[in-house]
């Protein structure tokens, strides 16, 4: 079934919503043990293009064999987060012919299949059953293999508020909207399947138009240059397109095939995205005679595409001198927030606040301010506690530049991971954070231990060890990490120490076990830092842990992009959390 687009969400009780994936239509058909395919929306065989869904299902056949031959629509994606899908990503994976690269980018950036709809189980057609009855047989099927990374359930919401909330959020693609008791029907001859799309609403100067193909070209501002965004056609009236078409006739020059204007004539367009510098799906929502086109900036483009849930102020004030505006904090945050705000949540934040820029004067800050609004509250009104984008975003708005968490969650008094700060002299000293970080690892390795690396966002490294809450207490944590940090030191003297005063430490790296404690804080991943270079604390790849890491590489411009472009190094944290492997450690420090 293929959805219809449609401006407006259904209502009632006869509607469930799922979250729209940016990615492609996909039917998995499994027809025995051997023969998995994939067909595309056009009856195409994309099975090689993916090979990761064909061995996601052949490795879980034990689980399935029963229920072959199987049939299962849903949308192939490449994953930014739960709800957000990367088009970029999976449109190019479509185009791959090379069997080398598609594999190599398999194991890079795997693809997932979102499943959405069952029509067929153990060889029985399931057409003719409502969709609520199949959205059970779908769930029953995949709902024990909940931790497999390549077929996954689409979420089903019966609140509109919800899944509102959830996809504006997330920023993705949009709503479906299905009638609980629609049967399967193929094609668009039905009302029982909409798409809602979730546009970005920005504004931009017309300056060209081409009567060949009807197109206007966009721009905005950036300083004094006009810089194009795309070109667009659809969404007007035929009154208000001639209106425009007009003016470039009667005012413009006509050069090349094209019409040409001064900056002049602003519009407010309605687009998906902004990739590679183009509009995605732009359409015109109105003409603005009465909007300067001054006021069509790139600061305000970007302001827009990030869809800021909450009113911001004074955007243009250098935070960082001459450098980066609260504008480009804004934005950072708003765009990392699907991967920050989980190591946030139910936590007694730290913020440390610089409302005038890092190079004046600043303030920690642990305690709620009177003036916050409501969605900061929490159940201890004390405490700051970030659960949600508003609060994020309120706090970045208000000079919030690093953000710092314990290492328990509210009301807890066990810790949910261990970490170890590497803190070398200076960032001339980098390569012993390196040195450090790498010989952690191979302890933990031996102790079945899985960690996770970051960069301080200033000059060391972090190594963080999820574990399962309740099961070390912070004195038998605070056994683990001493012990680590001095097997280092003693193997290492000349490069490590655990020395707390600093003029004793000379040039060595200081191997910090003691700042893991109870209600002790440590930056929070992807938090900026009050650095020059507006770096951020970055979660790495082990991989990427080696001697010519630059820990200035990762700043608030480039972090977002980074994780949508080859995922999250935590993404899999607090999983890992649950499923830590904990006897070896825990048999260590009870003995």
């Amino acid at each position: 079934m293929k959805p219809i687009e449609r401006t407006d969400i259904p209502e009632g009780d006869e509607w469930i919503y799922e979250v729209k994936y940016d990615g492609f239509f996909c039917r998995l058909k499994w027809l025995d043990d051997k023969n998995i395919i994939l067909i595309s929306k056009n009856n195409q065989d994309i099975s090689s293009k993916f090979p990761e869904i064909i061995k996601g299902c052949l490795d879980n056949y034990s689980y399935f064999k029963h229920k072959i031959p199987l049939e299962l629509d849903g949308e192939l994606v490449i994953l930014n987060h739960r709800y957000q899908a990367n088009f970029g990503l999976i449109q190019a994976r479509g185009r791959m012919k090379s069997v080398e690269r598609i594999e190599k980018r398999a194991k890079q950036r795997p693809a997932t299949f979102m499943a959405f709809d069952i029509t067929e189980k153990s060889g029985k057609r399931l057409h003719q059953q409502n969709l609520s009855f199949r959205k059970v047989i779908l769930h029953q099927l995949l709902q024990s293999i909940p931790d497999n990374p390549i077929l996954k359930y689409v979420e089903t919401f019966t609140s509109i508020q919800e899944i509102q909330k959830v996809v504006s959020t997330s920023k993705s693609e949009g709503i479906i909207a299905k009638r609980k008791d629609s049967a399967y029907q193929k094609g668009k001859n039905h009302h029982d399947w909409y798409k809602i799309k979730n546009w970005r609403v920005i504004q931009g100067i017309l300056t060209e138009y081409n009567p060949s193909n009807g197109y206007f070209t966009v721009n905005v501002l950036d300083d004094e240059n006009l810089i194009k965004i795309g070109i667009c056609k659809h969404g007007l009236s035929k009154k208000s397109v001639e209106t425009v078409q007009n003016l470039f006739k009667e005012q413009g020059n006509f050069s090349n095939g094209t019409y040409h204007l001064p900056p002049a004539i602003t519009s407010t367009i309605n687009t998906l995205d902004l990739h590679g510098g183009e509009l995605r799906e732009p359409n015109f929502k109105s003409i603005n005679p009465n909007i300067p086109y001054t006021e069509c900036t790139l600061d305000k483009l970007q302001l827009d595409m990030a869809q800021m849930p909450i009113d911001v102020s004074n955007t243009d004030k250098y935070l960082w001198s001459d450098v980066y505006t609260k504008k480009d904090l804004l934005v950072y945050i708003r765009e990392i927030s699907p991967w920050m705000l989980p190591f946030l949540k139910q936590r007694a934040l730290t913020i440390i606040r610089y409302p005038d820029g890092i190079n004046k004067e600043s303030f920690f800050q642990k305690n709620l301010p009177d003036y916050a609004p409501d969605y900061l509250l929490s159940n201890d009104a004390d405490f700051i506690v970030c659960n949600q984008l508003e609060s994020l975003v309120w706090l970045a708005n208000h000079g919030s530049i690093e953000y710092h968490v314990p290492f328990q969650q509210l009301g807890q008094t066990t810790p949910l991971e261990i970490a170890f700060d590497l803190d070398p002299p200076d960032r001339e000293h980098f390569t012993l954070a390196v040195k450090a970080a790498r010989l952690i690892k191979q302890i933990l390795d031996d102790l079945k231990l899985v960690s996770y690396v970051k960069t301080s966002g200033n000059k060391g490294l972090q190594v963080h060890i999820p574990i399962r809450s309740g099961s070390m207490t912070y004195e038998e944590t605070g056994v683990f990490t001493e012990a680590v940090a001095k097997t280092l030191e003693q193997a290492y003297p000349n490069d490590f120490t655990t020395e707390r005063l600093k003029k004793n430490r000379k040039e060595r790296l200081y191997i910090d076990y003691l700042q893991h404690g109870k209600d002790k804080t440590l930056i929070a991943p992807y938090s900026p830092r009050a650095t020059k270079e507006g770096t951020v604390s970055t979660p790495l790849y082990w991989h990427e842990i080696h001697q010519g890491l630059d820990p200035t590489a990762f700043t608030i411009t480039n972090v977002a992009d980074r994780v949508r472009e080859i995922g999250c190094p935590f993404t899999d944290y607090f999983e890992t959390g649950i499923k830590q492997q904990m006897r070896k450690v825990i048999k260590m420090v009870r003995n």
